[in-house]
């Protein structure tokens, strides 16, 4: 079926507490979409941020993020008084996420209302903290411990701690228990909030995206808890780290730092951890979008300690095997394969083996530093794959016309007949749309037409990323009628 969606994360949503939540926002959210005509809502990983505030650099594979839980809805709960939060520092500008100011004044409202839920909790709340012990207790303790340590990662604390020595652990869990219970409890608000929004999406005919990274980051619960998963030495650091080589886009390539896979001991193990975290993440979507698809038939790995990627070297993933064994564990699920970067057949193979639609970015088409152009241009789409204006990783469309190589724009131009006076950014939203892919996902900042200041992310570099939000209003009916207007053109309404 033809189906189209609109990629934005739930920080970028405009609320009064300087970060997008899953409250009211979220579901007027979802109130457009269905109104716009839109099926889709893809989101990008809901974990605790760490380091730089990604998204793809978790201190939890399983957790979220307490940043999303809806104050306003704590207050409507009996957990918060609005005079708990209302008039606190929430950060200077509206159209950007303030994550230092964040860190300082959301977990001691968080700390207030996880007190008053401790003071007498739910019926569920036990239930839930069972259901979720095989990761909620690492989470829990690994983030009381780092607290106590003021932040430093785990590989830097007590050697009998960092090795997870019992008796040092069982001590920890004593000393620390009101911390254990706070972090239990931030989960449970979390995964009640989001339950309840991904319900209601559901009931308006929208269905989630999610957004699973390939790797996890290397100060996290699941690396300290599962070293036995990682490529770790005696000191518990990587052996090598996953990047990708040098490519038109950057000379040195991308370091991104994360732990390698074990994949020798996942395969003995049947492939468990991955089996459990697949498992979780298809009860937070309806859609999974794997990262970093390549990474599963061969991944590149870089020496621990280098400053660039340029001297890593390639290895052999996992293969068919292991989705061969989620399948045969879960069934038949709806994943999306990010099949981007540097692809070989092999990868193509692999895809069109585990039966995945893969991605297809129009950026990437007209893009002269991009070798695979051709590919990427809308009459070569086929309909089993998705296809994408750009992604949170490109420049929204306005930016990148402005900045592109001249020539490359001009050929953009002159391919998709672009019209300033109806605005080029829908010009190229219409070219996905009116292609032969199956599904279609666009960018909220795209449809906003922004430029270079709405972008979520510039891969390989830390600092004022995803921190862009929406204004109020943004979502008004008169956009959405737009919006439906083309998905009847392009036979993309839902059914």
């Amino acid at each position: 079926m033809r189906s189209s969606g609109i990629l934005m994360h739930l920080t970028s949503l405009p609320s009064p507490y300087g970060i997008g939540t899953m409250g009211a926002c979220a579901r007027q959210f979802v109130d457009f979409l269905r109104a716009a005509g839109q099926s889709l809502w893809q989101i990008l990983p809901l974990g605790p941020t760490g380091y730089g505030d990604s998204p793809y650099q978790s201190f939890s594979t399983f957790a979220g993020n307490p940043y999303l839980i809806d104050l306003d809805e704590l207050a409507a709960g009996g957990l918060l008084s609005p005079s708990d939060y209302n008039g606190l520092d929430w950060g200077d500008d509206p159209g950007r996420v303030d994550y230092g100011k964040l860190y300082q004044t959301r977990y001691p409202v968080l700390r207030k209302a996880c007190k008053a839920l401790l003071a007498g909790p739910a019926g569920d709340y036990r239930a839930f903290c069972e259901r979720n012990a095989f990761w909620l207790e690492d989470y829990a303790l690994f983030m009381a411990v780092k607290g106590a340590c003021e932040g430093k990662p785990w590989t830097n604390w007590d050697p009998a701690v960092r090795d997870r020595d019992r008796a040092a652990l069982r001590l920890l869990r004593e000393n620390l228990a009101a911390d254990l219970d706070f972090w239990r409890g931030t989960q449970y608000l979390f995964f009640r909030q989001w339950s309840a929004l991904k319900r209601y999406a559901n009931r308006q005919g929208v269905r989630i995206i999610g957004d699973l990274p390939i790797y996890v980051s290397a100060d996290s619960a699941d690396v300290w808890a599962h070293p036995e998963q990682f490529r770790l030495d005696g000191d518990r650091k990587p052996v090598e780290v996953a990047g990708c080589p040098p490519d038109g886009f950057s000379a040195t390539g991308q370091l991104w730092g994360n732990p390698l896979f074990d994949w020798d001991f996942m395969e003995r193990d049947g492939f468990a951890w991955w089996v459990h975290r697949v498992a979780w993440q298809f009860e937070l979507c309806d859609v999974l979008r794997m990262d970093h698809f390549r990474g599963f038939e061969a991944y590149y790995a870089i020496p621990y300690g280098e400053s660039t990627a340029k001297n890593g070297r390639w290895r052999p993933g996992p293969g068919i095997k292991l989705f061969r064994t989620l399948e045969q564990a879960l069934g038949k699920k709806d994943i999306i394969a990010e099949d981007l970067g540097f692809l070989t057949p092999a990868v193509h193979r692999l895809r069109e083996e585990a039966g995945f639609p893969g991605m297809k970015v129009l950026e990437f088409a007209f893009d002269s530093r991009d070798g695979e152009g051709p590919a990427y241009l809308p009459h070569n789409y086929p309909p089993d794959c998705v296809a994408y204006v750009g992604t949170h990783d490109n420049e929204p469309v306005m930016g990148w016309l402005a900045t592109a190589r001249p020539e490359d724009a001009a050929y953009a131009r002159s391919y998709l007949h672009l019209d300033e006076g109806e605005g080029e950014n829908w010009g190229m939203m219409e070219a996905v749309w009116a292609s032969a892919a199956g599904w279609t996902v666009v960018q909220m900042q795209d449809v906003l037409g922004l430029g270079s200041e709405g972008r979520m992310n510039t891969p390989s570099t830390l600092g004022g990323n995803w921190a862009w939000r929406a204004p109020e209003g943004f979502d008004s009916p008169k956009l959405a009628a737009r919006l439906r207007r083309q998905m009847e053109r392009y036979g993309r309404l839902p059914k």
